[in-house]
């Protein structure tokens, strides 16, 4: 059910930036989902069909889906690496999804062998762009 409020804040904050920038309508946003946030998307994307008419400004905007990958830096020795590769269970990588403060638990950096470090990117929800006429 967080979909349905992730959606309605989706748009609202859309619309306030359209609004800042002197856009009338909205006809585009970029929406940028990080690969360890917890979202159905077919929830997500129907929850903006439902929501979006009530925001005239949005009511015909597009909302594009941009996933971001996941992707954490070593503490110890500063190296970049990706979830998307690394060996792990299928259990792991659904407790990684769900907490992702779990990856510690599980993960180790490819480079040092490092448990220390933190999460780079991948993470939350934001909007990416607007695209609007004035």
């Amino acid at each position: 059910m967080h979909e349905w409020a992730l959606a309605e804040s989706v748009i609202k904050t859309a619309v306030e930036h359209a609004g800042a920038q002197k856009l009338r309508k909205l006809t585009e946003a970029g929406v940028v989902f990080g690969e360890l946030q917890a979202i159905d998307g077919e929830i997500f994307d129907f929850a903006l069909e439902q929501l979006r008419a009530q925001f005239p400004a949005a009511a015909r905007c597009r909302f594009k889906i941009i996933k971001e990958p996941a992707a954490f830096r070593c503490k110890a020795c500063s190296h970049e690496f990706p979830l998307k590769g690394l060996r792990k269970t299928k259990d792991e990588s659904e407790f990684i999804h769900f907490v992702p403060e779990m990856a510690h638990t599980f993960l180790k950096c490819p480079a040092c062998g490092s448990p220390d470090f933190e999460i780079a990117a991948g993470r939350g929800v934001h909007i990416s762009y607007i695209k609007g006429e004035k």
